[in-house]
């Protein structure tokens, strides 16, 4: 019983060990995922802001550089307890591996000294030819056989050990290696962090001293933003109410809505809506390339200034300029209208769902279009500052969703 609970805490040990450098490697790709956010958004935090309301969000950027490297250094710290863990499990081994051999070197010394010691009363053939018959001959001979081997075996077992203790030294030594080169690197992320936070307290000051141009220019993108939602609100109404015309007359087939008041869809509608929503938190980001989250959907408290309310019905993406919006599911061209703040607006029908892309400055498409997903339906917008800002929402009926559970 005992011998089986040794060798259960045996297998115990070896499973830890091996999973010390999956883990390992498993953080630095997480580290070095988070680094590469973090150099894409410091090119955005490069150029130069002009207008409060960039500024805010040229603010919110930085937060979010700040954030993500306290996360660097989280899996610095996380890295270097693994990496610790990895070190005392190879020390625990190459001493047990030590110990093994220095048993082994110790029989195989014994058995020699034995030999040496009756080699000159007692040689092997002696041995064989003084047996009482053949039987016990043939018994002597193998004896003398599987002592041999037996010697020969050792031999090798004592290299092979002395291999491995050497192997593990050497992938012990790479560790407390690594593990210094990890102290350096948290290091100059804490450096750079102070320095962050440094520059964020600047630009904070230099946001209070304008801070009643930042709430005029804040005050004037939630008009523009309530705009938007009341063209949304009365675009969704007309085409319920177009869609309980057609659903009286007939001329569409029959067309049911899924809630009272809502969108009477037809069969092949009511299909598509089905497939959107079993596709929740799998349908494709609504622009390729490099972006970064600047706006989220609700309502938001600045973390740096409490008093100043966001307030947003979906997403605001911010990515280079250039990039294009990319519908993300099949679906059919509703309406595309402009709008002060808001440049061009495409609205997609997918059944009772809609999705929203604004901001845009051109447009690849027109009203009644069938789209599939992943299309390009426009160039995004960027303004005189080389901000190039996607506005994405997602509604169903007269609701409105937050876009963020929805895409991966």
């Amino acid at each position: 019983m005992k011998f089986k609970l040794f060798l259960y805490l045996l297998f115990c040990i070896a499973s830890l060990s091996a999973q010390q450098p999956a883990k390992v490697k498993e953080l630095e790709k997480e580290r070095l995922n988070t680094l590469a956010e973090i150099e894409k958004i410091n090119k955005w935090l490069k150029e130069n802001i002009q207008t409060t309301a960039n500024a805010l969000n040229h603010l919110n950027l930085l937060a979010q550089q700040i954030d993500s490297r306290k996360k660097v250094i989280q899996i610095l710290d996380e890295e270097i307890v693994s990496i610790d863990n990895d070190i005392s499990s190879k020390a625990s081994q190459i001493a047990s591996l030590e110990n093994d051999l220095d048993t082994v070197k110790q029989q195989y010394a014994a058995s020699i000294r034995k030999m040496y010691l009756h080699k000159n009363s007692q040689d092997n053939l002696l041995f064989i030819l003084s047996a009482q018959n053949f039987t016990q001959s043939f018994h002597r001979i193998l004896y003398l056989k599987a002592y041999s081997n037996w010697q020969r075996k050792q031999a090798e077992l004592i290299v092979n050990k002395q291999n491995k203790i050497n192997e593990e030294k050497t992938v012990l030594v790479a560790s407390r290696n690594n593990k210094l080169n990890l102290l350096k690197a948290k290091q100059s992320e804490e450096n750079q962090l102070n320095n962050e936070e440094t520059r964020k307290k600047t630009e904070i000051k230099t946001l209070e001293k304008d801070k009643k141009k930042l709430q005029t220019d804040l005050a004037k993108k939630q008009k523009q933003a309530d705009a938007l939602n009341r063209q949304i609100e009365r675009i969704i109404a007309e085409e319920i109410q177009k869609s309980e015309k057609a659903a009286k007359s007939k001329t569409e087939g029959t067309r049911t809505a899924e809630i009272k008041g809502g969108y009477a869809m037809t069969e092949k509608e009511r299909n598509l809506s089905s497939t959107f929503a079993g596709n929740k938190g799998r349908l494709p980001f609504p622009l390729r390339g490099d972006y970064s989250i600047v706006g989220y959907f609700g309502v938001h408290y600045h973390r740096d200034f409490p008093k100043i309310v966001t307030q947003n019905n979906g997403i605001d993406i911010r990515t280079t300029a250039g990039n294009e919006a990319r519908v993300v599911f099949n679906g059919v061209v509703s309406r595309i209208f402009t709008l002060p703040g808001y440049n061009n607006c495409i609205i997609v029908r997918h059944g009772n769902y809609m999705t929203l892309y604004c901001n845009l400055d051109q447009v690849y498409v027109k009203q009644g279009d069938n789209l599939t997903t992943g299309q390009t339906i426009g160039k995004i917008y960027t303004d005189t500052e080389n901000y190039t800002t996607l506005h994405f929402e997602i509604w169903k009926e007269q609701n409105k969703i937050d876009p963020l559970s929805w895409i991966k």
